[in-house]
């Protein structure tokens, strides 16, 4: 054990949750060491009354303002069958992205009025199955999808030998909102591949009441973009979809249900900022930003009445429930990556030391594509004072494999600062990954994809995903 002296309440703990046990990680009572002995490693850890508080503090937020709110969770977070069957439980619905999700969604017991299918590129087939479970909403994304959905309407009423059941619909618009988040996350531009521009509008609903007996069209959707710091945008989106519902009652008297704001409620993923300093201020605030959605719906609320108010027509929006699809609020920082140091090196001529770890991007995706930020600590002695500087990387055959932005453009740290002398065999811990890390694996380098458990209130550990075999990586192979 270093001499070094012991830090006392890390900032990156979370009360009930993430602390230090005996001067290891403890994750909701369960030691990080022993999960790694019994489940190997890499491995991925949720908890689950983790997830349970983020959905609570979803719900108050609803309960806080007097209007009818429905959460749905964005599965492309994370769509284990267990985190889906937690959020089901936790009594709020689904949004789903693919028919592999609605199959998913269905399988685990939402109900088809719980479920909202988003996406830019539906098949025929993810159409038929989704208009043939009856499901509550199908965002739809440009006027030719419309006439994707009639036909699919078509094709199942033909199957069943009945008339017709008109298919829900919500029209995804694209008010060309920009936000401080990744150009890659943000999806309210107009260079992004999302939505009906503003111009489209009034054409797409009246294309969407052409044919009643077929479709029906029962609100408007936006979504600004995933880890959106400001609130701003998310009022500013309202503010759009709420004039738009109102020009579209006035030019053809159709009254719609909802406005969906879609997700982007942020994760503080610098909640220890010891290493904030050495990212760019824009990466900084959107990092760390730490939005309530309390917030975000009350102001989104404000500059809607305001709007309503200023037309007259105060009533239409108190019939509108709002509808919001977090992703990343629910999962994020209740998963994270165990990780064991596999060797290491040193580099005389720039004095650097290289810890080689077995968690690549192949399992940390995000962390190549956009350069994302997860703090990482050492499990093995997470109650010492992480001081010393690092090079830190996975094992794939690839030069990008690394801890740090390899492209010198500081979006990551060019080190990463765990406690002295780390040697092989050592455990660390890569916070804040339950979102868009599981869901992303992939299978290079022929390597088998990990275990995933879940920690219940008492500590216990549950296998929620196995790890992979050799035999599973040549499974759908045919020679």
């Amino acid at each position: 054990m270093s001499t070094k002296a012991a830090v006392s309440n890390p900032a990156w703990a979370i009360a009930d949750y993430l602390d230090v046990h005996q001067g290891r990680l403890a994750i909701n009572g369960a030691d990080a060491l022993e999960l790694v002995q019994q489940y190997d490693s890499p491995l991925f850890v949720f908890s689950r009354p983790r997830i349970k508080s983020n959905i609570t503090r979803l719900k108050s937020a609803a309960e806080s303002v007097a209007h009818p709110i429905r959460f749905f969770y964005a599965s492309k977070a994370n769509s284990n069958m267990a985190v889906l069957r937690l959020v089901l439980e936790s009594g709020i619905d689904i949004e789903v992205n693919s028919g592999g999700e609605l199959f998913k969604a269905l399988r685990v017991g939402f109900r088809p009025d719980q479920i909202i299918f988003n996406g830019t590129s539906k098949s025929d087939s993810e159409l038929d199955d989704a208009v043939r479970a009856g499901i509550y909403a199908i965002n739809v994304d440009s006027i030719y999808e419309i006439g994707l959905v009639e036909e699919a309407v078509k094709r199942t009423a033909s199957a069943n030998g009945q008339p017709p059941k008109p298919a829900r619909i919500t029209l995804r618009l694209v008010p060309e909102i920009g936000t401080r988040s990744h150009l890659g996350l943000q999806t309210a531009l107009l260079t992004s591949k999302f939505g009906i521009s503003s111009s489209e509008v009034l054409e797409a609903f009246h294309r969407g009441l052409q044919n009643p007996e077929l479709i029906h069209v029962c609100g408007i959707h936006i979504h600004v973009g995933s880890q959106t710091p400001d609130v701003e945008p998310f009022a500013e989106a309202f503010r759009s979809m709420w004039e738009h519902l109102v020009a579209i009652h006035r030019d053809t008297g159709h009254t719609l249900e909802h406005i969906n704001l879609g997700g982007g409620i942020p994760v503080n993923y610098l909640r220890d900022r010891s290493q904030a300093d050495q990212l760019p201020e824009h990466e900084r605030d959107m990092l760390g930003a730490d939005l309530e959605p309390s917030v975000v719906l009350a102001e989104a609320l404000r500059v809607a009445r305001e709007s309503a108010r200023a037309a007259g027509a105060e009533h239409l929006l108190d019939q509108t429930t709002i509808l919001l699809e977090p992703g990343r609020s629910v999962v994020a920082d209740a998963g994270l990556v165990l990780t064991t140091v596999l060797n290491m090196k040193q580099r005389p001529e720039t004095g650097d030391i290289w810890l080689l770890t077995d968690a690549g991007y192949n399992i940390m995706l995000s962390m190549n594509n956009y350069k994302w930020y997860y703090h990482t600590i050492s499990a093995t002695r997470a109650a010492e004072a992480h001081d010393s500087s690092y090079k830190v990387a996975g094992p794939l055959c690839d030069s990008g494999d690394v801890y740090f932005d390899i492209e010198r453009q500081g979006r990551l740290p060019d080190y990463r600062k765990l406690p002295a002398n780390v040697q092989p065999g050592e455990v660390l811990a890569l916070l804040n990954c339950g979102a868009y890390s599981l869901a992303q694996m992939f299978h290079y380098n022929g390597r088998p994809l990990p275990a995933a458990v879940m920690i219940d209130e008492g500590g216990d550990a549950t296998l929620i995903r196995r790890r992979d075999t050799y035999e599973d990586l040549v499974t759908n192979d045919i020679w």
